[in-house]
């Protein structure tokens, strides 16, 4: 075997020593870098690295002091500047300071010299180096202060912004009054402001167009509702009642000028804002109609009949009446309603009642059939005003009917006794005298309507004797006095006594009432339908009988002397007691008393001054 043997050398000599030496090189490469970094840095210790600028004002190299100088110097737009703001018609220069532009060129230098310190140090060396390269460009720190701003476009809007006119509708009399709408313009100052401040950070002059808003006026026209008042106070307006009414009223016209004060333009919101609108007073007009309504009442009153003892049917002797009444809310709502329509002859709304009894009613229907009593007084003797007061009361009730089940009021029946009604002054009993009043007479009818009733059989609900026996109610045929009578006369003084008697039957009571003044009669008929009832009655006749007093005699100075006239008659005292018995099919029905005290009566005698023979006047 050979071997082979190499020489023994040191390894990779030169590739040591190369590697020394560039490890020397990138030594002293970085001991230079540091040193110039090291340098830089020192150079541009307080001052603002190379590059950075402000708005394009170059500060590199400036302290902060120095770079606040200098953007104060070169940055005069905020002091100089010049911006025109302008509307439709008119424009206003402004500066910006003017509207609270204002620079701050010391926090503008301290941005600037923050540039490449602000963060670590690669960032920091990153941002020195690119400032370097590229430059960096800040913009100035400025201060807004918009209520300067806001302040001149409030000033400018007091001169320009114009209200918006509404239209409005109005009454003088009977002129209407039309005031026409206008529209307005008002400056929009946030969006206004809102565009300024774009234009101020622009940091240039130029021309800054303000927001105008136009308002229209919320109401159009008026014009339809103005011609509607107009038609309304053309001519007057005509109340009249509806065709067909038993009597004529009205019409009732109200002149243009009464019209104008019914009427109001009121101003009313919808879907459009508003508009308006011609409405008519409700509460004026009501106050017309209640006191126009009293007029045009009317009582419901039932047909009056005659029974036709031949045929056996009715005879209409009165017309039925239909009840009416002014129905003033449906009469405001039709007024207000056609009127609004520019109607002038307009119907009220009446409210119509029609009676229980109407003339188509028959003698079937109401259950009349045949006679049940006939009643029969005398009043011979009577004065011809006693004479015409019997014939105006009894003429009230000739005719009449009385429901089923109805209480009958003489006094409610009678009315009104008054000169204006047919009666005339005749001798009543008042206060316990016998004077000259009116109606003198009523109670030989109320007497004689009593005794019809309880001969009947009906139930006497309300019965007052007189004060004193009369002869008038105990008078029979041939002209005699029957004492049997005495206690079965009945008087009537509205409202406080008052004859009252029930139809307790099922049929309706027709009532008939003669007055002969040749025979002095009453002659008052019942008819209806019998069911079956009778009657028994007794009296005691007067008892306990007082006689009158001596006879008065006093002067009277209206009588001429010599003459002597009798104004109350004697009467003795005396209590009378009548009872009555009802039957019906057999048994008793009803069983009543009716007790009656009369007090002596004193003759009264009055005779003229210087009468002789009399006897002298009392103190």
């Amino acid at each position: 075997m050979r071997t082979l043997m190499y020489p023994r050398t040191t390894p990779f000599p030169l590739l040591s020593q190369i590697l020394l030496a560039l490890l020397g090189s990138i030594a002293l490469f970085f001991l230079a870098a540091i040193t110039a970094l090291l340098g830089f840095q020192l150079i541009y210790l307080g001052r603002v690295f190379p590059g950075v600028s402000v708005a394009g004002i170059d500060l590199s190299g400036l302290t902060q002091v120095q770079a606040a100088a200098r953007i104060s110097q070169e940055l005069v737009f905020p002091r100089s500047g010049r911006l025109l703001l302008r509307d439709q018609e008119h424009t206003w220069a402004v500066t910006p300071a003017e509207l609270g532009l204002f620079l701050d060129p010391e926090t503008s230098a301290l941005n600037a010299f923050q540039v490449g310190r602000r963060g670590n140090l690669a960032q920091n060396l990153s941002d020195q180096f690119n400032s370097l390269q590229n430059g960096q460009s800040l913009p100035p720190t400025l201060i807004f202060d918009q209520r300067m701003a806001f302040q001149v476009l409030s000033n400018i809007a007091q001169q320009t912004d114009i209200p918006v006119v509404e239209p409005s509708l109005t009454l003088n009399g009977t002129e209407v009054m039309v005031q026409t709408g206008q529209a307005g313009h008002q400056l929009d100052i946030p969006g206004s402001l809102a565009l300024l401040s774009l234009q101020l950070q622009s940091m240039r002059d130029g021309v800054v167009p303000l927001i105008i808003t136009e308002n229209k006026p919320v109401i159009a026209d008026v014009s339809a509702q103005a011609e509607l008042a107009r038609t309304i106070l053309s001519q007057p307006l005509t109340l009249a009642v509806p065709s067909g009414q038993p009597d004529r009223l009205g019409p009732w016209i109200f002149q243009p000028s009464d019209l104008a004060r019914l009427l109001t333009f009121q101003r009313v919101q919808d879907n459009n804002g508003g508009r308006y609108e011609l409405t008519v007073n409700d509460h004026l007009l009501r106050e017309i109609l209640t006191n126009l309504a009293p007029s045009l009442e009317l009582t419901p009153k039932d047909a009056r009949f005659i029974f036709n003892d031949e045929t056996r049917q009715l005879e209409v002797i009165e017309h039925s009446v239909t009840g009416r009444s002014l129905d003033i809310e449906t009469s405001i709502k039709t007024i207000r309603e056609k009127m609004l329509k520019g109607e002038h002859n307009l119907e009220l709304n009446l409210t119509l009642t029609p009676p229980p009894v109407t003339d188509q009613m028959t003698a079937e229907q109401l259950g009349i059939s045949e006679l049940i009593h006939t009643e029969t007084s005398y009043f011979y003797g009577s004065s011809p005003e006693r004479v015409q007061n019997i014939k105006a009361s009894a003429s009230r009730f000739h005719g009449l009917l009385i429901a089923p089940g109805e209480t009958f009021s003489m006094a409610q029946a009678l009315g009104d006794i008054s000169l204006d009604n047919g009666y005339a002054e005749a001798l009543i009993i008042v206060g316990g005298r016998t004077v000259q009043g009116v109606g003198g007479g009523v109670c030989q009818v109320s007497t004689t309507l009593f005794r019809a009733a309880f001969f009947s059989g009906f139930p006497i609900i309300e019965r007052h004797a007189h004060a004193y026996r009369v002869s008038y109610y105990e008078k029979v045929a041939g002209n005699r006095r029957d004492a049997s009578l005495a206690g079965m006369d009945a008087t009537v003084f509205a409202p406080l006594v008052d004859l009252k008697f029930t139809n307790d039957t099922q049929h309706w009571l027709l009532m008939e009432v003669y007055v002969n003044p040749t025979y002095s009669t009453i002659v008052w008929k019942f008819y209806s339908t019998s069911d079956g009832r009778t009657v028994d009655w007794d009296t005691t006749g007067p008892v306990h009988v007082v006689e009158a007093p001596k006879p008065l005699y006093r002067e009277n100075p209206d009588l001429p002397s010599g003459e002597v006239k009798q104004v109350d008659w004697a009467a003795d005292g005396a209590d009378v007691t009548v009872t009555r018995t009802v039957h019906r099919d057999g048994n008793i029905y009803l069983q009543d008393t009716f007790e009656t005290h009369y007090e002596p009566w004193q003759a009264i005698f009055e005779y003229g001054p210087g009468t002789e023979g009399m006897p002298p006047p009392e103190n």
